[in-house]
């Protein structure tokens, strides 16, 4: 296999990026079983789709709203839940910065839902992303790789920040991009290891190259589900990926840090952030199964009273309508609603609050 090598700290260290390393990686038990799990998962989820095809469309709207909404508050970058279904669904258009930058993610996750395949994992085809992540701001530097040095911080609970990792600079960003991008591909292409295992790897790497003056984070997360898509793991598309790692953000972080440690040596251990990811895939992969077990419980035609029942009944601690509905897409809100209503009078859950403060939770 050809290498792909740069120069690193002016020529006193030359970083080769080739994945083919990760064989000799020595796998724990963990790892290994969460592996199995997952390709068991993606061994069902065909059968999984081809049996309700029409429902599951609903979960593709909700993750594509789910998806733009963590993938962006991750980086600080919010409106309200109105204007973000608005933006989602195209009936609205941005009143700022962030939710200009919410409409770009949105059409690149649209871009990626519907064209995943005819996107090559190439610098070219990566720098068309970020324009279009970027397009609605009115940046320069939206499709360019960085011009000026970069700096990963890290805020600390009294408030201040310090420098954490600094990147590649910006004349040796584009030869790194390239170098990853091709080891990526000859791997997958010559199937030397599991692609589970090279997605988070060529993430890391991706991370720490750092390749443009904003929206590294974002665009992580999309090529993360690209990769994923191209090589058949779909739960993406009906459960977010980005929601996951919202939820657990901080592991996140603290993964990447372990995962990035000694990289300018090439010495660093992509094990953590490997694992980490692959925790999140099969947490999706779970939340998928379980949601089209509720849209055909044991294969026998169930109400949507059955369906929110089942949901309550399951459900630890407390939970809100819009919890209910984005759980039961095969239920539909009003039904949700009256399901709700006819629970609380049985008995079977307790109703507290008023408006946009009730919340339920069993009995």
């Amino acid at each position: 296999m050809d290498e792909s090598v740069i120069d690193w700290t002016n020529g006193d260290y030359m970083r080769n990026f080739d994945y083919s390393r990760l064989l000799n990686y020595k796998w724990d038990t963990e790892t290994v079983n969460l592996l199995a799990k997952i390709h068991e998962c993606k061994g069902r989820q065909n059968l999984f789709i081809r049996q309700k095809p029409v429902e599951l469309e609903r979960l593709v709207e909700i993750a594509k709203i789910q998806s733009t909404e963590a993938s962006n508050r991750i980086e600080g970058i919010v409106t309200t839940a109105t204007r973000l279904n608005q933006l989602v669904k195209n009936k609205t258009i941005p009143r700022n910065r962030d939710e200009k930058e919410i409409l770009g993610y949105r059409d690149v996750l649209n871009t990626i839902h519907e064209s995943h395949d005819f996107i090559p994992l190439k610098t070219p085809y990566i720098l068309q992303l970020h324009r279009d992540l970027l397009k609605y701001t009115g940046f320069s530097y939206g499709g360019k790789l960085k011009n000026i040095q970069n700096y990963i911080q890290e805020t600390h609970t009294d408030g201040t920040t310090s420098v954490r990792f600094t990147p590649l600079p910006p004349y040796e960003t584009e030869e790194a991009l390239d170098a990853i991008c091709k080891s990526y591909e000859q791997n997958i292409k010559f199937e030397n290891i599991d692609a589970l295992l090279l997605i988070p790897a060529f993430i890391v790497d991706f991370l720490c190259i750092h390749p443009f003056n904003d929206g590294n984070g974002r665009m992580s997360r999309l090529l993360t589900l690209l990769m994923l898509y191209q090589n058949g793991y779909q739960v993406g598309k009906y459960i977010s990926i980005e929601k996951q790692i919202e939820k657990t953000k901080d592991v996140y972080y603290d993964t990447l840090q372990l995962s990035d440690s000694g990289w300018d040596k090439g010495e660093n251990d992509y094990s953590a952030f490997i694992k980490y990811m692959l925790r999140m895939i099969l947490a999706c992969y779970i939340e998928f199964e379980e949601r089209v077990g509720l849209m055909n419980y044991a294969g026998i035609k169930i109400t949507a009273y059955d369906v929110v029942k089942k949901y309550c009944n399951e459900k630890i601690g407390t939970f809100t309508s819009s919890d209910v509905i984005n759980s039961c897409p095969s239920a539909g809100r009003s039904s949700v609603i009256a399901s709700l209503k006819k629970l609380t009078e049985e008995g079977v859950i307790q109703k507290e609050g008023n408006g946009k403060n009730t919340f339920y939770y069993k009995s």
